[in-house]
């Protein structure tokens, strides 16, 4: 029931075809850090994940630029029984079965740590609107798009895309800003959300969307 070793594989360098042509804009987007916790990287024997992160690192860095809302995901270390639920089931104790030794594993990793203005979401079930108030404060922020990172790219960060697309907010996965259990899992979960729920960008587009000269959707 625990987490899998997760060997190395190479980032998509193409987009499966989508059925929106969509665009982030940074006066209507939102950017979510997805569970970019140590326990849930500690998998990895190596890529993808320096690159998804130094991704993350630059995504991060112009939505501060530009005052684009950031907010995070983070799996608390111990939960209760009734509040960890049916995860139990699948995933074991999670965080919890390392934290007493291990007490950063609930971490976010340094490289992606959060700012006083961000906002920290504490994370129970797959997508991070469930049990949280994300919902609300993107409506209170008038934000109607949510660029998506983080792992792992077919559970929770594709979970949290269908949320966003029900509630008629508009999600942006970045493909090369998320990470997966293999190469295979994550082309699944791009070629879902562009096919199903949402659009795919990549950190380069976003970038170009998110700066000054970037035209908005």
């Amino acid at each position: 029931m625990s987490l899998p070793s997760i060997q190395a594989y190479d980032l998509p360098t193409e987009l499966p075809a989508g059925r929106v042509d969509w665009r982030p804009d940074p006066n209507r987007a939102a950017l979510l850090v997805h569970d970019m916790q140590r326990y849930f990287l500690a998998p990895y024997a190596g890529a993808p994940i320096p690159q998804v992160t130094a991704n993350i690192q630059a995504l991060l860095t112009a939505c501060r630029e530009r005052g684009i809302p950031v907010f995070y995901t983070a799996q608390p270390g111990r939960q209760a029984a009734e509040d960890r639920g049916l995860l139990t089931e699948f995933w074991g104790a999670g965080i919890g079965a390392v934290i007493d030794t291990d007490p950063q594993a609930e971490d976010i990793v340094p490289a992606l740590a959060p700012e006083p203005a961000d906002t920290v979401l504490t994370k129970w079930r797959y997508s991070a609107f469930q049990r949280s108030d994300l919902a609300e404060r993107l409506a209170a922020a008038g934000r109607d798009h949510l660029v998506i990172t983080g792992v792992y790219a077919h559970i929770g960060c594709q979970t949290t895309a269908v949320e966003a697309f029900m509630r008629d907010v508009a999600p942006f996965m970045v493909s090369d800003a998320v990470a997966d259990f293999s190469r295979e899992r994550h082309d699944q979960a791009c070629e879902y959300v562009a096919q199903r729920c949402g659009a795919l960008t990549t950190t380069a587009a976003a970038l170009e969307a998110f700066s000054p000269v970037g035209v908005a959707s």
